[in-house]
């Protein structure tokens, strides 16, 4: 079992110091646009992430006029008590810890509070490039698995090294290409371990996503989710070969796993182009749904869920459809925010189940 029991916050975002009890397993936090619902959503990622969800630069999420910041939750795992912190110092550096034992990497807490989150711009997890879909799945497999994160940290490390090279080769129009021969081997090695985890995890994944789509949905629709790769047809030694020369004209590494994607489509045509907002909102549950169950499976407990403004646009019955399976047949705790206070309790309320109401 995992539980957040409290959480304080000194000097983050709209925070000057502010703590928050949490008695019940269902959480719903209202107020007006702009009150910090969000921001304090933003802080349980960062105490399960060591970063923020909404912004990769850390000394963004410190209080206007302040330096620097500190979080603090109290948590519960498998019934034994917690207490993780983050500092940002005023000279930018970050700490992080889990009863008072600083991490020397970072990497090694992540999956230790598996977390999912459902926030009005992820949409663009189904309407954006490949690269928010990439960083969709990148964050669910490092939660489940150490490797997998260590792979990939050494791949993009090794892959900026790559394209450095390359941009010079473009430059000077010529280069050595032994140099490229090493990184060639520094990349095949975390990159075939990543594209081997990706493949393997996709054959029950996806199958997943397409049946709780048509449950959140309610009604058949003919969708289909497939795994893109170049490594799919070819090794990637092949593949780097076979694509040097275009790579040092590019300036840039054509080919890998950083290329990789989720096709959706709708019929015969691309889900992104034809889709209506229910049925965008409808197959974003669904992989958010399905990212839970996944964390369920591997850890053996639930994740921490933080819904973040999800009823707006959506219509009744695909809110009800969401509330029961996250609230109900979901046993994790749940974070919800809303503008509303009626409409929040209202839904709460048909749930049956026990919740706590925080007004901000």
């Amino acid at each position: 079992m995992l539980r957040l029991q409290s959480i304080s916050l000194l000097q983050f975002k709209n925070y000057s110091n502010r703590s928050f009890d949490f008695t019940e397993r269902i959480v719903g936090i209202y107020g007006n646009n702009g009150v910090g619902k969000t921001n304090l959503l933003d802080a349980i990622h960062y105490l399960c992430f060591t970063r923020s969800y909404f912004s990769r630069v850390d000394s963004n999420n410190v209080q206007q006029g302040k330096d620097g910041f500190r979080l603090e939750g109290q948590f519960l795992l498998q019934d034994k008590p917690e207490k993780t912190t983050c500092i940002l110092r005023e000279t930018n550096r970050k700490e992080f810890a889990v009863n008072d034992l600083p991490y020397d990497k970072f990497s090694q807490h992540i999956g230790r509070y598996p977390c999912v989150v459902i926030a009005p711009d992820d949409s663009v997890l189904i309407t954006g490039g490949s690269e928010e879909r990439r960083r969709f799945f990148d964050s669910l497999l490092s939660q489940v698995d150490a490797g997998y994160l260590k792979n990939l940290i050494a791949y993009t490390k090794v892959l900026l090294q790559r394209n450095s090279l390359l941009r010079s080769f473009a430059e000077a129009g010529a280069g050595d290409a032994s140099l490229l021969d090493v990184l060639d081997e520094q990349l095949i090695k975390p990159g075939n371990y990543i594209f081997d985890k990706r493949k393997e995890f996709f054959i029950s994944f996806l199958p997943r996503v397409k049946h709780l789509y048509g449950e959140i949905a309610m009604q058949p629709e003919d969708i289909t989710l497939l795994y893109e790769s170049p490594l799919l047809t070819s090794s990637f030694r092949e593949l780097l070969q076979a694509t040097r020369s275009k790579d040092c004209f590019a300036g840039r590494t054509t080919t890998g796993i950083h290329r990789d994607d989720l096709e959706i489509t709708l019929g015969e045509q691309l889900f992104r182009n034809i889709a209506s907002q229910g049925q965008r909102k409808s197959l974003l549950f669904a992989l958010k749904l399905a990212e839970m169950e996944a964390l369920k499976k591997e850890k053996g407990f639930a994740p921490f869920l933080l819904l973040d403004d999800v009823f707006e646009k959506l219509d009744e019955n695909r809110i009800s459809n969401l509330l029961q399976k996250v609230c109900v047949e979901n046993e994790g705790q749940v974070f919800i925010t809303d503008t509303n206070e009626k409409r929040l309790r209202q839904h709460l309320e048909t749930l049956l189940v026990k919740y706590q109401l925080i007004k901000l």
